[in-house]
């Protein structure tokens, strides 16, 4: 995808009046099954059957398949069921509210194995809160639609969001009104997240905490495809470049035999040493009580 330099854009469309997220004791997300290589997720009142190769076991909750309003397969794209057309809609999770609508790659705009890492975030920025004369600064790189960017602000963070499509900055940008988080100190910006880190660099600019979730497979400035599993050692090392002595970071990986440890050594390895690193795999618990991993994450542990 192409680059470009900083751009602070105009506001996208937040979700249409009337629009409304109830929050029960899950927020608007929950994982109802997963078996067969599928996972079944309520998003708010909507039911969705996705793909999720890590779904190895037989499916459990069989009849509750049957009423997922949306389906998508590889090679088809997305089916509805009659009668149900699906327009954007709302959710809200963590106390944020995100648009919803679905893609051409299958995904919704809310990525929820990332909800399991709030906490730990909201944690960061209240430990370096009095250590700075400002707030904390966070950098999200890959940032998407804005969960990690958005949590981070709500904690008080001053926040960079790094995404290199500009749809998906707007749309970001679009939940921040939403979730009330429109006045807030973010810099929504479109560029390339290796370069964006290398130029950040030589500007000198430190940020205490940074989030990094990287896809598996993207483009660089060139245009030229890039697989993470090639390329994540200059990245984790442009990544800590940027991160401020006894910073904070995270980082998550959705890629195939990319595991937990694995992960946290070479964050390790790319921090100043001695630095303290966690690594683990990231899974959901479903309703019906089948357990879906979906990736990996490695984070700095030393904080207090």
């Amino acid at each position: 995808m192409d680059t470009a330099e900083d751009h602070d854009l105009e506001a996208g469309r937040p979700p249409g009046p009337g629009a409304e997220a109830s929050d029960g004791g899950h927020g608007d997300y929950e994982l109802l099954d997963a078996g067969d290589g599928r996972r079944l997720e309520r998003f708010a009142s909507v039911i969705v059957d996705r793909p999720a190769p890590a779904a190895t076991l037989p499916r459990r909750a069989l009849p509750a398949w049957d009423d997922a309003a949306l389906r998508f397969d590889r090679g088809r794209g997305w089916s509805t069921r009659p009668g149900r057309p699906i327009a954007p809609w709302p959710v809200r999770v963590d106390g944020l509210v995100m648009e919803l609508r679905p893609t051409a790659a299958g995904q919704l705009g809310l990525y929820p194995d990332h909800l399991a890492s709030l906490p730990w975030l909201r944690g960061q920025v209240a430990a370096l809160a009095g250590r700075t004369p400002g707030p904390p600064e966070a950098l999200n790189l890959f940032g998407s639609t804005g969960l990690a960017t958005l949590a981070l602000a709500r904690a008080g963070a001053a926040v960079v969001h790094v995404d290199a499509s500009r749809p998906t900055v707007r749309w970001a940008r679009a939940n921040a009104e939403a979730s009330g988080l429109g006045s807030r100190p973010i810099r929504w910006i479109v560029d390339d997240a290796l370069t964006f880190c290398q130029r950040e660099a030589r500007r000198g600019r430190r940020y205490e905490v940074i989030v990094l979730d990287p896809p598996s497979y993207g483009h660089g400035p060139s245009g030229r495809g890039r697989r993470l599993d090639e390329e994540l050692g200059q990245l984790l090392a442009a990544t800590a470049s940027v991160l401020r002595p006894m910073g904070s970071l995270l980082v998550t990986s959705h890629t195939p035999g990319l595991d937990g440890p694995w992960l946290a050594r070479l964050v390790g390895d790319a921090l100043d040493p001695g630095r303290s690193v966690a690594g683990g795999s990231s899974a959901i618990e479903a309703r019906s009580g089948a357990t879906l991993e979906v990736g990996a994450f490695a984070r700095t542990e030393d904080v207090t």
